[in-house]
């Protein structure tokens, strides 16, 4: 029998690995390790709740930089992603027109299935990390025309 790890397992192991932080996460206080949650939600920032695709897991990690004024055009994910800011800041757009404002240091879980469009509003690139937790030939991002 196959036992399939699911996506967050993943997820919640690498951010173990390379974002230890701070002892309380770990009540490690004295160890050279240390760890801060950035980031643990049910839901989306507009409140939908997660759930994951359908398939054999598989988690995909892109670090993506958007230029000062520019834009991701609008698009929609179908499966759940989760993105960390390394510089900048970032508004989201809904197509409806509600936004959400996300500067360096911040985590979010982006809309699934939610048509919206990013853009940088600083004078500086903005850099992000973007954790996919899809399933085995599923679409990541959907762009939309």
């Amino acid at each position: 029998m196959k036992i399939l790890t699911p996506p967050f397992l993943i997820l919640l192991s690498f951010t173990f690995l390379f974002y230890c932080e701070t002892e309380s996460a770990l009540n490690l206080e004295n160890s050279p390790v240390k760890s801060e949650i950035i980031l643990q939600t049910t839901s989306t920032w507009d409140g939908t709740a997660l759930q994951y695709p359908e398939g054999e897991a598989e988690v995909t990690a892109l670090r993506i930089e958007i230029e000062p004024g520019g834009e991701t055009e609008w698009h929609h994910h179908p499966v759940p992603s989760f993105a960390y800011i390394l510089q900048g800041t970032l508004e989201v757009t809904l197509e409806n027109g509600e936004t959400e404002r996300i500067s360096e240091g911040q985590a979010v879980a982006e809309v699934v299935n939610t048509i919206h469009n990013g853009r940088n509003v600083g004078d500086e690139p903005v850099k992000l990390v973007v954790f996919y937790t899809g399933a085995v030939g599923k679409d990541l991002t959907v762009m939309e025309e």
